[in-house]
C-alpha cells in the first residue's frame, strides 16, 4: 500500500540537506487566483526559488501582464554552484550574480526582502517558523506553501489566534505532489517516477499561509447540531472547562463557553464568527497552551479551543 512522505521523513530529508520541493503549476494556480486584485503594481519576490526549475517563476512570469505587476524577482540558492537573482520587468528578464550563497536569510536577500511588497514561494518546511519570522519582522505580506503541523509551533499559533496569518484557500485537506531533485533519495513510499526520469513525492498536510484577506475565509461555518438536548455527545475535559468536538462539522451552535475543536478547524475558521481561545497540545508552553486534553483520563487528540462570538 502507498504510503505518504510523513513529517518524521520531512525531518530526515532536511537533516540530509534534501528539503527541497517543487510546488507543482497547478497547485499555484489554483491559489493565486483568488489575490488577483492585491498584486497591482507590486514587487514580487520568491525567495526561495531557483528560476531553472521553480513553477512560481513560471506562472508568475506568463501572468507578469494579467496580474499588472511592476516587477518580478527571483533568488536562486546557490548550495555549491554560483547563485544569482533574476528579474523580469516590462521590459527585458535580467539574471545577475549574487555575491553571497542566495540563502533567505543572507544580508544580500534581506535587502531585496525590503525591497519587495508581496513574498510568494514554497520554503523548505523544516525552516519554516524562521521564515515566518523574517517576513513578520519585515512587515511583508506573502502567500507561501508549509505543512498544517506548523500550527503547532507557539510563534505560528500566536500569528494565527491574532488574526495576524491565516490559512489560504484552495488546500482543505488531502496530500500534494512535489517535483524533487534528481539526486533525491527515494527511499520512502509514496513517490513516483515518470516517463522523463523526474521524481515526484506526496506530502501529506501541506497548507497555504498567507495574510493576504479573500472573501471566502469571511463566510460562515453553517452549524446544525445543537449542545442542549445532547449534552452526553460533548464532554467537557477534566484539565479545562471545554467542552470536545471531535469533527468541525459538529459544532454546535448553541453553546456559548469554550470549544476544544481538531486542529483541521482551522481550514474552515472565519475570524467573523468564531474566537480562538488557546489550544490544547502536546505540552503547556505558552498561556495560549492548556496542556494536552484528557477527558475521563484518557488522552485525546491535540484541541484547538475556540469560542462562537455570534451567540
Amino acid at each position: 500500500m502507498e504510503k505518504i512522505i510523513s513529517n518524521k521523513d520531512l525531518n530526515k530529508a532536511h537533516k540530509n540537506k534534501k528539503d527541497e520541493f517543487y510546488t507543482q503549476l497547478t497547485d499555484i494556480e489554483k491559489e493565486i487566483k483568488h489575490y488577483k486584485e492585491h498584486f497591482k503594481n507590486k514587487i514580487v519576490f520568491l525567495n526561495c526559488d531557483d528560476p531553472e526549475e521553480s513553477n512560481f517563476w513560471r506562472y508568475f512570469s506568463s501572468a507578469f501582464k494579467h496580474l499588472k505587476l511592476k516587477k518580478l524577482i527571483a533568488t536562486h540558492y546557490g548550495n555549491g554552484r554560483p547563485a544569482y537573482k533574476l528579474e523580469k520587468t516590462n521590459g527585458d528578464t535580467i539574471r545577475t550574480p549574487l555575491k553571497q550563497n542566495g540563502d533567505f536569510r543572507s544580508p544580500e536577500c534581506v535587502e531585496i526582502l525590503k525591497e519587495a511588497d508581496i513574498i510568494v514561494t514554497n520554503p523548505p518546511f523544516s525552516l519554516l517558523r524562521e521564515y515566518i519570522a523574517q517576513l513578520m519582522e519585515y512587515n511583508k505580506k506573502f502567500i507561501i506553501i508549509g505543512n498544517i503541523n506548523a500550527l503547532s509551533y507557539k510563534e505560528i499559533f500566536k500569528l494565527i489566534k491574532e488574526n495576524k496569518i491565516w490559512l489560504g484557500y484552495s488546500i482543505h485537506s488531502g496530500d500534494r505532489e512535489f517535483k524533487v531533485p534528481d539526486d533525491y533519495p527515494l527511499n520512502a513510499s509514496g513517490y513516483r517516477v515518470d516517463e522523463n526520469g523526474v521524481k515526484y513525492i506526496r506530502v501529506k498536510g501541506v497548507r497555504w499561509f498567507t495574510n493576504l484577506d479573500y472573501k471566502e475565509r469571511h463566510q460562515d461555518l453553517l452549524l446544525y447540531k445543537k449542545y442542549k438536548g445532547n449534552e452526553d455527545e460533548y464532554p467537557k475535559y477534566d484539565n479545562l472547562d471545554a467542552i470536545n468536538v471531535d469533527i468541525t462539522k459538529d459544532i454546535p451552535d448553541d453553546y456559548k463557553g469554550n470549544i476544544g475543536v481538531p486542529i483541521t478547524f482551522i481550514d474552515k475558521y472565519n475570524p467573523d464568527q468564531f474566537e480562538i481561545v488557546g489550544q490544547m497540545a502536546t505540552t503547556k508552553v505558552d498561556e495560549f497552551n492548556y496542556g494536552y486534553p484528557f477527558i475521563n483520563g484518557k488522552k485525546k487528540y491535540a484541541r484547538i479551543i475556540i469560542r462562537n462570538k455570534k451567540i
